[in-house]
């Protein structure tokens, strides 16, 4: 895809200062970032168009440039530490001494390369402040990619609240309550960027990820208003969709914005231990044996299908874009030097994914008895709300199922109020989960 506009960088005496200087694009007439000729490149929310994503449309981003009524609250980065603390109240974090004292610190690494790693800005400088950014079109797009992350990240710890009152030890309380505070600063380290380096629009969208809540459906991310009802629960979703987060976070690490670049390093070395108590909390109620396999397959089908959504459509222009002006790379940017396939780079990071949760399946199934079913990762087209087999009906194993079978189908492989109440008696043991390792 070639870059739309004309124009060349200004030259310079000095090859120091030309590696600094921005292009001064123009862009040509009809042709659009948005992929869209003579279209406007704000995103979409309404029609559910927003980084090629699953966009819940009640939770549309509005501020004041986008023709939104929001208000700013806040002037400075201590007056949102303030909201942030009434947010805490909001969702009954206060009373638990473990999450209700933890104070918010931004958190800023090296970067490992100072230069842009790819598309059309490769080889200049990454950008420090938004006034090295070349257009405002790829400020909006940088903005928007900020915004949609730090939302996911107070939206976990709204899904997981109310597990505070039932971890089955005092490891997993502890553990769950570290998640819990490390979501939080992933959140706040999102908010600092847009209140620094966004000006009156950051404040708002940095207020918004506040005022929005999972619980009430507002997330703008459809798996991010799933219930997280039980440990089970809490199990596969952080082997699984805090792992589509590392993705995410690695992606974003390639960024040509410095700032975002820079909150990556500490936010994946976080994220490691997200993913860690994941998947030995999974292992340690293998190693019990207490829960039916289908029941722990039926969790896994509920997740697994919702994170392959969150690498967006196939084929999106957004993700294009964000390419091509060196704002999120591929998952593997570092270690693969082959020219990508730009219409279909969500696909890509999607299938880098999908065999990696397949190789930690395969390593959870060594501890299943010979005699009773293994857990898979269901097929790519199961039950999938956007992209290329959005409201398709396939089964777990990719088979195509008829219209007057399908409802009771899907009612069958995801958890059931049955699988509840059965969790719920199984929970009251307390040999349900084996000890941690020593």
């Amino acid at each position: 895809m070639g870059w739309p506009w004309s124009g060349s960088c200004s030259s310079s005496s000095s090859r120091a200062r030309t590696r600094r200087r921005a292009c001064r694009p123009t862009w040509r007439s009809g042709f659009h970032p948005s992929g869209d000729a003579d279209s406007d490149f704000r995103l979409r929310i309404g029609d559910c168009r927003f980084s090629g994503k699953a966009i819940n449309p009640k939770s549309a981003i509005h501020h004041r440039r986008l023709g939104g009524g929001a208000m700013a609250r806040i002037s400075t980065y201590d007056d949102w530490v303030a909201l942030f603390r009434q947010w805490q109240r909001e969702i009954g974090l206060s009373d638990h001494p473990k999450v209700r004292d933890y104070t918010p610190q931004p958190m800023y690494g090296e970067l490992e390369h100072p230069e842009i790693r790819f598309g059309a800005f490769k080889g200049q400088l990454r950008w420090k402040s938004l006034q090295h950014i070349p257009d405002q079109r790829i400020r909006d797009s940088l903005e928007q990619l900020i915004v949609v992350q730090g939302d996911t990240e107070f939206a976990s710890v709204e899904q997981q609240r109310n597990l505070l009152e039932t971890a089955p030890s005092d490891f997993d309380l502890d553990s769950l309550a570290r998640v819990m505070c490390e979501e939080m600063r992933h959140g706040v380290q999102m908010s600092h960027i847009l209140i620094n380096h966004f000006g009156y629009s950051g404040r708002i969208e940095a207020q918004k990820l506040l005022e929005r809540h999972a619980y009430a459906n507002q997330r703008l991310l459809g798996s991010f208003n799933l219930d997280v009802q039980n440990w089970l629960d809490f199990f596969v979703y952080t082997q699984f969709i805090d792992r589509d987060g590392k993705f995410q976070l690695k992606m974003l690490s390639f960024s040509a914005f410095a700032p975002l670049a820079q909150s990556m390093g500490p936010m994946l070395k976080e994220e490691s231990f997200h993913l860690g108590t994941g998947n030995n909390g999974l292992l340690r109620l293998l190693k019990a044996g207490k829960i039916p396999i289908p029941i722990i397959q039926r969790y896994f089908n509920k997740w697994i299908c919702t994170a392959f959504d969150l690498f967006g459509k196939d084929g999106s222009a957004t993700s294009q874009w964000a390419y091509e002006w060196g704002l999120k790379g591929r998952y593997d940017e570092d270690q693969n030097p082959a020219v990508p396939d730009r219409e279909q780079l969500n696909a890509y990071n999607r299938e880098l994914y999908r065999k990696e949760c397949v190789g930690l399946v395969e390593k959870l199934n060594r501890l299943i008895p010979a005699d009773q079913p293994k857990l898979f990762v269901p097929d790519i087209k199961f039950n999938r709300a956007i992209g290329a087999y959005a409201g398709q009906r396939f089964s777990v194993t990719g088979e195509p199922v008829s219209p007057a079978q399908y409802e009771s189908y899907l009612a069958s492989q995801l958890p059931t109020r049955e699988d509840q109440e059965l969790l719920a008696q199984i929970f009251e043991r307390p040999d349900w989960i084996a000890p941690r390792a020593a």
